[in-house]
């Protein structure tokens, strides 16, 4: 992530369904996918073979708020996953089923409580309500923090600006996720991720 510091979540009741956004984002260079949990009997199934389809993705599990959800995305072979809470019972699970969970965060006391548990990782959400500013802000009073993973209403305008705020990744959801969206903007995303590793990207606002 650090190579590419940006996150696509992707909803849908059946993992399946999602194939075809799956492969767009591949096309455009996009390596870290995130499909959210939902309930469906055959969830964890679908997203193994979706992993087995797009071997060139990072797939992770987004929404995860139970101890059936952490054993699903365990049982579906994916490597890490993201909480929109700060659930210590849950964080327990997760490392029980050898799985990587990204706690969310909101205030300075979650964030602490996140970095004291020993979690590397924590997830800034709903970022939207609380500005690129805040994160830097919390840095004198608390100290060294975890890696942060905004997201929560952020779009591919907000990159920069976040990433240069001071986070270090980016989740994008809906809005990059809608077929009409993602044509749109496919090019410019095209070059950023191509551009990430070597150089500063360009800015959206330019578009």
């Amino acid at each position: 992530m650090h190579h590419q510091p940006v996150l696509v979540v992707l909803r849908a009741e059946e993992p399946l369904t999602l194939a075809e956004p799956l492969a767009s984002l591949a096309a455009i260079g996009v390596q870290h996918v995130e499909i959210a949990w939902s309930d469906h009997p055959a969830w964890a199934q679908q997203l193994a073979e979706l992993r087995v389809r797009h071997g060139d993705l990072q797939l992770g599990a987004a929404s995860i708020t139970s101890v059936a959800a952490v054993r699903a995305a365990a049982a579906a072979g994916l490597r890490y996953a993201m909480a929109p809470v700060f659930d210590p019972p849950l964080q327990r699970a997760a490392e029980q089923a050898g799985l990587l969970l990204v706690p969310g965060v909101f205030s300075p006391s979650e964030v602490h409580a996140a970095a004291a548990m020993g979690c590397r990782l924590v997830k800034l959400f709903p970022a939207a309500s609380l500005g690129p500013a805040y994160w830097q802000r919390l840095r004198q009073p608390l100290g060294p923090l975890p890696f942060c993973i905004a997201a929560g209403g952020l779009t591919v305008a907000d990159l920069d600006v976040w990433l240069q705020a001071g986070v270090d990744a980016v989740t994008l959801g809906a809005a990059v996720a809608d077929g009409a969206a993602m044509a749109a903007l496919a090019g410019w995303l095209r070059r950023w991720c191509c551009n990430i590793a070597t150089a500063a990207p360009s800015s959206p606002r330019s578009m």
